[in-house]
């Protein structure tokens, strides 16, 4: 069983940066069984990077949309696990205002870093908190997640401007802030392709290029992605070639992941069959 030493010193081992920002995507189930359970494995990230700034993503683009368009900073639910749930409630945790792509960030500059982004009409501008993520030179912990959960690659599509990836037209969307006053926020969706299941393709890619380390959190295998290389490299291969997330065959002939179905010669059979991601 983990331990809330055992699993501080395996986050010790990867060198994050204590006093920087790190944003996670985690999968509970993936670290094992934990002295403590969730509760010690946010009180770990949030101990470790205490002089910092800890952010988890609160997003509820699943269901807050032109039918189920008012998102309450309070009392929406996450629809991207059970960490983040149970961390947006935490004292002193503050939560963006973005009415599908929200986040909560415990630590220093929590209430600027979340600051603002009800102003913005698409999920991960560059004036948003995945731009501030790179401004800040955070790093992004994939914890026993892939690639596939990188909400800052959508970003980086943003910025750089590929057609395709936003609706046109807005939704009619709505914040209610914690003192019960309601915000109109008319947002572009992310539309097309699912995108994001085509992310796992750059794997290899980003980790030759310096971009992307690993390590164990748990039972789980840990992908950490700076965000400053990370946009470096994407930035030059998607405006070098726009359609590159565009379907599921992996570069330069290498092997898709292991969750992925592949035929003897590392091609795939057929796109993975899950529901598009934030």
């Amino acid at each position: 069983m983990h331990t809330r030493s055992s699993l501080m010193k395996q986050l010790e081992g990867m060198g994050i940066d204590p006093q920087g920002t790190l944003l996670v995507h985690s999968s509970l189930k993936s670290i094992g069984e934990v002295e403590g359970g969730a509760d010690t494995v946010l009180d770990v990230l949030s101990e470790y990077m205490k002089e910092g700034l800890l952010v988890l993503p609160t997003h509820t683009w699943s269901y807050i949309d032109g039918q189920n368009p008012r998102f309450s900073v309070l009392e929406s639910p996450v629809c991207v696990g059970i960490l983040p749930e149970l961390f947006r409630k935490r004292p002193g945790v503050i939560r963006s205002w973005h009415p599908t792509h929200s986040v909560a960030a415990l630590g220093r500059d929590a209430a600027v870093f979340t600051a603002g982004d009800e102003r913005w009409d698409t999920p991960c501008a560059r004036g948003s908190v995945y731009g501030k993520l790179l401004d800040r030179g955070a790093e992004i912990m994939l914890l026993g997640v892939d690639l596939r959960r990188n909400t800052f690659i959508h970003g980086i599509e943003e910025w750089v401007d590929i057609p395709g990836r936003m609706t046109d037209g807005h939704e009619d969307l709505y914040t209610v802030t914690p003192e019960g006053e309601e915000i109109a926020v008319p947002s572009r969706r992310h539309c097309g392709l699912s995108w994001s299941q085509h992310f796992w393709k750059v794997e290899s890619v980003l980790e030759d290029g310096g971009a992307l380390r690993r390590g164990s959190f748990g039972d789980a295998e840990v992908m950490l992605c700076g965000t400053v290389e990370t946009t470096r490299i994407l930035s030059g291969m998607l405006r070098e070639n726009p359609d590159l997330f565009s379907d599921n065959e992996p570069l330069f002939g290498e092997n898709a992941p292991e969750t992925l179905p592949k035929t003897k010669r590392g091609l795939l059979l057929q796109p993975v069959q899950e529901p598009a991601r934030g």
